[in-house]
């Protein structure tokens, strides 16, 4: 399929053919789903935790004798019925992640940029670079009527061009390695360089899916 090349200023840079295999695809919900879903449970801290009956301060001499009280028997106040006590199978430190076959986060990835494809949503560009003024970043963007955008480059960002728009409000940008499918699906617009189109072509071809 052949898009339009633009430059930031609007003017029109030619065209370029992107690959049916990467950009032309048939949507697969399902497996959207499943690579965010790994995205997401990889990336939450699994930090939350709380004392068991063992690491809470207490001392550990019997409460009370065993008989005679008319009332039931404890051996600690650290019993989790008894406030303060520890607490009886909570949360402890760990990881949300799971395994999801590269196969799989590669098919992912070529799904949503191509839903973006078909949904008129990508824009290639020739390529992101700037003086590193965000003022003048952000008219350019704003004539182009970008509002939530991800801009994708090649294997290096331009560093001038990254900090103009590092304080533009829903304006982001990534290496190629970086591209992820949670990112591209929750803006409104993808916008990739030329060199980001080659090194993503060159990227899904090779079967990385990372």
């Amino acid at each position: 399929m052949k898009l339009d090349v633009i430059k930031l200023d609007g003017s029109k840079a030619g065209s370029v053919d992107l690959g049916e295999d990467i950009f032309d695809l048939e949507p697969r919900a399902d497996i959207l789903h499943r690579v965010v879903r790994w995205q997401r449970n990889k990336a939450q801290a699994g930090t939350h935790k709380v004392k068991t009956r063992s690491e809470v301060s207490y001392s550990t001499k019997k409460i009370y004798r065993q008989k005679g009280t008319g009332g039931a028997r404890h051996g600690a106040r650290s019993a989790p019925i008894f406030r303060g006590g520890g607490v009886y199978k909570g949360p402890v430190v760990r990881s949300h992640g799971h395994d999801l076959p590269k196969k799989v986060r590669q098919l992912g990835l070529k799904l949503a940029l191509s839903a973006k494809a078909k949904a008129g949503e990508l824009i290639v560009i020739e390529s992101a670079a700037s003086d590193g003024k965000t003022g003048a970043l952000a008219k350019q963007v704003k004539e182009l009527g970008w509002k939530r955008a991800l801009i994708i480059d090649g294997a290096e960002v331009n560093e001038d061009f990254a900090k103009a728009a590092r304080n533009i409000e829903g304006l982001d940008i990534l290496p190629t390695m970086g591209a992820n499918v949670y990112d591209i699906l929750k803006r409104d617009t993808l916008v990739l360089t030329k060199a980001g189109v080659e090194a993503l072509e060159a990227r899904l071809g090779k079967g990385d899916a990372k």
